[in-house]
């Protein structure tokens, strides 16, 4: 008799915040958000022009012309949405380039993959645009640390004050 069907059940919920820990820290160094959007962003333009879809018994089928046009764009949509997430120094490029094609997708591609492919490529690429890598020397104070940020804002008050006598006496 199989008491465990699982087997490593427990093993693998002792390791889950472990994994959510890590997980966490690998999105939080690249555009995850903006690869996902712009992945998703592919799928309906991808979708539409090839589904047979059936309302009340009445065929209804979105391929046009445009079927080749949505294949390229979907699939370009999909390739940089992982690129975002495996590539983030490639972000600029693949932001710009999201954009681009999701505003060629209005026209080319049934608006856009019913407007939803559109309006997520764009965010997209707008997230993908606005993204900056965390900083990687940055000072870091421990939170009931004041004796740090006490002499750093002490420091930057003397300066200044130095800096506006200096001003001063220059002036006159």
């Amino acid at each position: 008799m199989i008491t465990n069907p699982f087997g490593r059940g427990r093993e693998l919920l002792s390791r889950a915040p472990e994994f959510r820990r890590g997980f966490r820290t690998w999105r939080g160094e690249r555009p995850f958000w903006a690869g996902l959007f712009t992945f998703a962003a592919g799928l309906p333009i991808l979708y539409w022009p090839y589904a047979n879809l059936n309302l009340g018994g009445i065929p209804l089928a979105l391929s046009t012309t445009s079927g080749a046009g949505s294949l390229v764009i979907g699939t370009l949509l999909l390739v940089l949405g992982v690129a975002l997430c495996c590539r983030p120094h490639l972000r600029v490029f693949a932001g710009i380039a999201t954009l681009l094609l999701a505003v060629i997708s209005f026209p080319v591609a049934n608006f856009g993959g019913l407007f939803l492919g559109l309006a997520s490529g764009l965010i997209g690429g707008s997230l993908a645009c606005a993204w900056l890598p965390p900083p990687a020397d940055e000072p870091s104070t421990a939170p009931g640390d004041e004796t740090a940020t006490t002499v750093a804002i002490a420091t930057t008050a003397a300066t200044a004050t130095t800096a506006a006598a200096g001003e001063g006496r220059s002036g006159s």
